[in-house]
């Protein structure tokens, strides 16, 4: 099956590393042209930390769309406030019978796609491994315990149940541990409650999870994103514990990747981004105030998030 990537930044090439590493026919589409031309030149150097390295030949790689031809199967990883446009933009190249699949973090994802294409042709899912891009050709994949990447379809049908089976395969023959599930939302939701916790809250911070993790008043902030995620994910029909959350999900989290600054850390304090906020803590107030579930802390960090990134260029610094 021909796949494209559409996103390939540092989770983008993560993926599309496992996936040509399990042999996928794979063409990379993104904006970086620097990028794009070293990976079509000379290949991709895939380093899963901290030092097993593999050197990857055989991508096709495109700065858009426009001329890749049809292809089976097209995986969107870009940041979620640019899934509609990518979507727009990757219209040539998905048929009648092309499968799209988010991997994307964030709530919303699934809304999207479905204002593009039917129930029945889209797959849904997020990884669970850290990811950093070095410089043109070369990514990193930080692995954590058990899977990595999971996904499953809106709506059940012979498109998805293909489609998802193969990526799971070439996913798994890669080296990324990888699960097609008939209903894969308590997964979703697992990591989205995960990304609000650590990602919102270490950028606020300026620390990296295991030194948020160890301070008493930085842990509580954990605890009370977590208490809120878990109600919200509830009352939309995927129960969680917000303590067995915290002592199993979130303990694992910071055990194998506390050593790290999360994406939006990245964005806010060493690229000076515009942060995926409104699709994480945004959007769980946005659900807490449909449901009627108070979120105070959601509340207050979406705003603070918002209101540094408004202002990058008129912030103090050293």
């Amino acid at each position: 099956m021909k796949i494209a990537v559409v996103g390939c930044g540092a989770a983008g090439s993560v993926f599309a590393g496992y996936l040509r590493k399990g042999g996928a026919d794979l063409t990379l589409v993104d904006l970086y042209r620097e990028h794009m031309d070293k990976v079509g030149r000379d290949g991709l150097d895939f380093i899963i930390y901290p030092d097993t390295k593999y050197h990857l030949e055989g991508f096709k790689t495109a700065y858009n769309a426009d001329n890749i031809g049809v292809m089976d199967i097209v995986i969107f990883i870009t940041k979620a406030t640019q899934l509609d446009n990518a979507v727009k933009n990757a219209m040539p190249c998905i048929g009648e019978n092309t499968v799209v699949c988010s991997l994307i973090n964030g709530l919303g994802n699934d809304d999207i796609l479905l204002s593009h294409f039917p129930a029945n042709r889209i797959l849904v899912g997020s990884g669970a491994l850290g990811t950093a891009l070095r410089g043109p050709g070369c990514c990193v994949s930080t692995e954590v315990e058990g899977t990595l990447v999971h996904f499953g379809a809106i709506e059940n049908g012979p498109l998805t149940d293909h489609a998802g089976k193969h990526l799971a395969a070439l996913f798994n023959a890669g080296g990324c541990r990888a699960a097609f599930n008939e209903d894969d939302r308590p997964n979703i939701w697992k990591k989205v409650i995960i990304n609000c916790t650590v990602n919102t809250v270490c950028a606020l911070l300026r620390l990296k999870i295991y030194e948020v993790a160890r301070d008493p008043y930085g842990m509580e902030l954990f605890r009370g994103v977590v208490r809120e995620a878990c109600a919200v994910a509830t009352a939309k029909g995927c129960p969680f514990d917000p303590v067995e959350f915290e002592n199993t999900h979130l303990k694992n989290f910071i055990e194998n990747m506390g050593d790290y600054y999360p994406s939006m850390a990245q964005d806010m304090l060493i690229n000076r981004r515009q942060t995926e906020i409104e699709v994480l803590n945004g959007k769980l107030s946005e659900y807490g105030r449909r449901f009627g579930i108070p979120t105070p802390v959601n509340d207050l960090l979406t705003m603070e998030v918002k209101a540094i990134q408004g202002n990058y260029d008129r912030q103090y610094l050293k």
